[in-house]
């Protein structure tokens, strides 16, 4: 069994908006032999409060707090998160940390209050690194015991897993796990030009005409190449993506009705998983294709 200590952030953790993509983690853990030992007492990452002008030295402590926690309570693991934006968070603290020495003294001495330090061995990775690079596509492959054949679904992977870091090996411009994924599980990943279109994130709420220009384009493609359903690594792009599709068509006219899913979700349904493992009861447009395999 593979072990990581586990970062769920704050829209993962039970029982709030992205409990759903939780639920199916869990049955892809116990498929793969992964065990998410999540990190005791840990707080937000500190992406959001940037917008809100927080501040970099409480931002960046925020992050060097969980991993100084990792480090403390779960020695040796690989700080694991779902949330593209935590992991963002924590690889930017990290990189900071280590090429700003006065910095990591400044942040330090804000940990000391609550007796913590952060020495710098924890290594913030993202779930689908794990997936790719210590499980591989072979061993993930093994556990499909239902194919998802018949389905075709537009990878779309969003802005923030892909820059600037990005997972390794993969085009920035083109990256292709998700369409392997979809692929390795049966269904049929659809040619998308849309797949590292930003979602519009926070400007959802702050100025919703802009971000609904996005997310048109990113539905109204995978429409125009084909696809049934959209999947994702990203909370955000997700709720975005599924949520405003509503509000788009009374605005404009269109009749969207796109279902988005997690990837964690076409596998667990691959898997064996029922709709309610897999989280499929937590959609606002209900994946019917997805939930009639699970059925079977």
């Amino acid at each position: 069994m593979k072990e990581y200590a586990f970062y769920p952030g704050c829209s993962s953790q039970k029982g709030d908006s992205a409990d759903n993509f939780l639920r199916s983690i869990d049955v892809v853990c116990k498929k793969l032999d992964i065990k998410l030992n999540e990190i005791p007492d840990w707080n937000c990452c500190g992406a959001s409060i940037a917008y809100g002008e927080g501040g970099e030295l409480p931002r960046l402590a925020l992050g060097a707090r969980n991993l100084a926690l990792t480090e403390e309570k779960l020695p040796g693991q690989d700080m694991v998160s779902v949330c593209p934006a935590c992991w963002l968070a924590n690889r930017e603290t990290v990189e900071r940390l280590h090429q700003q020495p006065q910095l990591h003294t400044d942040v330090n001495l804000a940990l000391a209050e609550a007796g913590l330090n952060y020495k710098g061995t924890a290594k913030p990775r993202h779930f689908i690194e794990v997936l790719v690079e210590d499980i591989g596509w072979e061993s993930m492959k093994a556990p499909v015991v239902k194919s998802l054949e018949g389905i075709k679904i537009a990878g779309y992977v969003g802005c923030q897993t892909n820059r600037p870091f990005g997972m390794m090996g993969e085009s920035f411009e083109n990256p292709v796990y998700l369409d392997n994924m979809i692929n390795m599980v049966g269904a049929e990943a659809v040619p998308y030009d849309q797949k590292v279109t930003c979602c519009g994130g926070a400007l959802a709420f702050s100025e919703p005409d802009k971000a609904q220009k996005q997310i048109r384009d990113i539905v109204e493609s995978a429409y125009d190449h084909g696809a049934e359903m959209i999947v994702t690594p990203c909370q955000l792009c997700q709720a975005n993506v599924e949520v405003y599709q509503s509000e788009i068509n009374k605005k404009q006219g269109t009749q969207f009705n796109m279902p988005v899913v997690y990837y964690t979700q076409l596998m667990s349904v691959a898997y064996g998983g029922s709709a309610k493992d897999a989280g499929l009861d937590g959609q606002v447009i209900k994946a019917a294709k997805l939930e009639s395999i699970a059925m079977k």
